[in-house]
């Protein structure tokens, strides 16, 4: 069993960023692939971005690409989602989630999962 904290949503104007991290306890951290996913209001919750366990490979959603950065810290059993130029339709609920195996894209191959931290975005 993994328990997975989100923290550090909040709300920003356009342009800006926010790091979102997610604190997880329960069995080893390090074996599991983590993701960050989100949902908008009436929308399905879609992948964002996701890392190996070892950190070496990295996923991103062409959304996100280029402009958000997904890290882990294996000794802190936290991972990181850093966002940078913000914009108004990243708005959403963001998740953080694990697995075993390959970092991947679909949110039911994820086995754990967070509550979630919400990230708005003003124009």
């Amino acid at each position: 069993q993994v328990q997975l904290v989100e923290s550090g949503g909040g709300l920003v104007q356009a342009g800006g960023s926010l790091r979102l991290s997610c604190a997880a306890s329960g069995r080893t951290f390090s074996i599991y692939a983590l993701g960050w996913f989100r949902q908008a209001p009436g929308k399905e919750r879609e992948f964002a971005a996701a890392i190996s366990w070892r950190g070496s490979i990295t996923n991103y959603a062409d959304s996100v690409k280029g402009r958000f950065t997904i890290s882990r810290d294996n000794a802190k059993n936290t991972v990181y989602l850093q966002m940078n130029s913000l914009k108004p339709e990243d708005t959403a609920v963001y998740y953080c989630a694990a697995k075993l195996g390959s970092p991947g894209g679909r949110p039911y191959e994820y086995d754990y999962w967070g509550q979630g931290t919400q990230v708005t975005v003003s124009s």
